[in-house]
């Protein structure tokens, strides 16, 4: 189904930047000489492979923090690759997705993008082709860490803040001068500043832009940990 000698002969003159960190690429299939096809091509690229013969088998799968996407068969026994990629949505699991299948069926393609699919190859799949769509998933998993980590240390700096400080970020946030805020407050103006000043240093602000932009971030990070 794939040919190594010709991804390794087409990539000669391409400059491919790595993928930190020793990503996973976990390939779900239920036809073996598939998942045996794909653990080469990806041991090819230096990253590594985790093969599973069913949806069932990747849903017991406990990941382990790694950069990685995911290869996954459309047409496959009892759960089939969209039944995955649904549960995998609802679970909150954001793991990037590429899709093969061997028919090209536009409604399957359609659902499988809209439910956020990375993008939807038809076997048999060019390596090339597949080789730069696993590349790019890669990159998106590692945005989404990075994303995450610097959501966790925004969170970390906002609970340094104390109950007043939260109080006056929160209203200087909205846009309410700081007269406005003492009077909500019943706090004296000077006051006010004191404690935004100290809002901007614990939390890193160079500006007003910067904190609200900060604000933004947190409450969107409450929205997806309450969802």
């Amino acid at each position: 189904m794939y040919s190594l000698s010709s991804v390794t002969e087409g990539r000669r003159s391409m400059a491919i930047p790595s993928v930190t960190k020793n990503p996973v690429v976990m390939v779900v299939d239920d036809d073996v000489s598939i998942r045996e096809s794909l653990e080469l091509l990806v041991r090819s690229e230096g990253w590594e492979p985790i093969l599973f013969a069913s949806a069932q088998d990747y849903l017991a799968y406990v990941p382990d923090g790694r950069p990685g996407c995911m290869i996954l068969d459309v047409n496959m026994p009892g759960l089939d690759g969209l039944d995955l990629q649904q549960r995998l949505s609802s679970s909150g699991s954001k793991v990037p997705i590429v899709f093969i299948s061997g028919f090209g069926d536009v409604p399957i393609t359609v659902r499988a993008l809209k439910g956020g699919a990375c993008d939807f190859l038809t076997k048999p799949v060019d390596p090339l082709a597949l080789l730069d769509a696993i590349k790019s998933a890669l990159f998106q998993s590692e945005a989404i860490q990075r994303e995450e980590h610097e959501l966790q240390q925004l969170q970390q700096r906002y609970r340094s803040l104390s109950r007043r400080e939260r109080e006056v970020m929160e209203r200087v946030v909205a846009g309410l001068l700081n007269k406005q805020v003492a009077y909500e407050l019943s706090i004296s103006e000077i006051t006010v500043k004191a404690h935004r000043g100290q809002v901007m240093r614990k939390m890193d602000a160079r500006s007003l832009p910067d904190l609200v932009n900060m604000a933004a971030l947190l409450n969107a990070g409450r929205r997806n940990d309450a969802h």
